[in-house]
């Protein structure tokens, strides 16, 4: 099993995740490879907090031009955590 330093990426600020705040539910880029389990233990390891639900999605990358050059962004994966009742992530409060 991996450590949770190699399975959360870092945790998203955006609208979207802020208004899902209010119901107990943060989201995080994860490593790609790791799987539910593996992102339940690591957020409760590194955060010291009960998780109860886990909701992952993988999200393509983008396709990019420079000029003529074509690219692509890398492929990511994004996991969304509900805490049980009375537990919160300090690290988000006051964003």
């Amino acid at each position: 099993m991996r450590s949770y330093q190699d399975v959360l990426i870092r945790p998203v600020v955006s609208e979207k995740s802020m208004a899902l705040l209010a119901e107990n539910k943060y989201t995080f880029l994860v490593n790609p490879a790791a799987n539910k389990v593996e992102i339940k233990h690591a957020v409760e390891k590194a955060f010291g907090v009960k998780v109860v639900d886990v909701w992952t999605m993988n999200i393509k990358g983008k396709t990019k031009r420079v000029g003529r050059t074509v690219g692509k962004t890398p492929d990511k994966k994004k996991a969304i955590v509900k805490l049980a009742e009375g537990h919160k992530i300090e690290l988000f409060e006051g964003v």
